[in-house]
């Protein structure tokens, strides 16, 4: 049977070779890892443990502070012969710097995730959705939370930022204004209150941008803001309120991650989009 998400994939490998993936920054997404619901964004440990390998081999996995460090100062160590701005990188290389970032806060960030960063000694940021770990509610796919005390361990890692997925996970295209500044102000206050820090980091829920208003609340409470998209960000020119980010997913072969890595696979993402908000749009929230 022909598998069409495949055939997709292929697809996008062939258009990279017609337009080559820019220089730049690329930041991927996660979502859960060992979680062992078999979904399409739950990957295998042992998968998890392979792309990390091959991240440290082939790339600088930076931060998303030093990534934006680079971002705003209009170039990107690696194609500069200067040394990384990342205290964390690895060899300097003429290798393109990557982010990793993980959305939601399931439970197995904190039990299988963390513990393989550490192994690897790579940095991640984690976009958490308060309400969830709060209330210890499990997530609408069913997955049960990480708690506070659990990211507390994380970040003490030193290798853990956390930033904001809003309190409810909430898609802000259609919130009013009083209830989307309650919704972002709660979870900073709880990321404050039990973390002990600001966070500075957003990520729409969904990867769906808000209305003009949430634009707005967003850029006024964080320095960056993450969609999807499947883009690289790139030196001078990347609004860092709108990053843009490539999926992981557990359809990804070695050959399909490497090349999301190397900034590649953005037809797939342009579809992935697509999808995406036609199935938003019909739902409530």
């Amino acid at each position: 049977m022909i598998d069409p998400n495949r055939l997709v994939k292929q697809a996008s490998v062939l258009a990279d070779r017609v337009i080559t993936p820019a220089d730049g920054v690329t930041v991927l997404i996660y979502h859960r890892v060992g979680g062992g619901s078999g979904g399409a964004v739950d990957l295998d440990l042992d998968v998890f443990e392979r792309q990390l390998e091959h991240l440290a081999a082939h790339h600088r996995v930076i931060t998303l502070d030093d990534a934006v460090a680079e971002l705003t100062a209009g170039q990107v160590d690696g194609w500069a012969a200067s040394t990384p701005v990342d205290t964390r990188s690895h060899t300097p290389s003429t290798s393109r710097p990557v982010v990793l970032t993980f959305d939601d806060g399931t439970d197995d960030f904190t039990d299988v995730v963390v513990p393989a960063l550490v192994r690897h000694d790579l940095p991640a940021t984690l976009y958490a959705a308060t309400r969830f770990i709060d209330e210890q509610c499990a997530f609408p796919w069913d997955a049960p939370p990480t708690s506070w005390s659990a990211l507390r361990d994380a970040v003490a890692t030193g290798l853990v930022t956390i930033g904001s997925h809003t309190h409810s996970h909430w898609l802000l295209d259609r919130l009013d204004p009083a209830e989307l500044d309650a919704d972002l102000d709660r979870s900073i206050e709880l990321i404050e209150d039990h973390l002990g820090l600001t966070p500075t980091h957003f990520a729409y829920p969904k990867a769906i941008p808000g209305s003009p208003a949430a634009e707005i609340a967003v850029r006024r409470r964080f320095r960056t803001a993450a969609l999807a998209g499947s883009r690289v960000n790139r030196p001078g020119r990347t609004d860092l309120h709108r990053l843009q980010r490539t999926p992981i997913q557990r359809s990804d072969d070695d050959a399909f991650f490497a090349a999301k890595a190397d900034g590649g696979m953005r037809l797939e993402g342009e579809l992935r989009a697509l999808v995406v908000r036609a199935r938003a749009r019909g739902a409530a929230q």
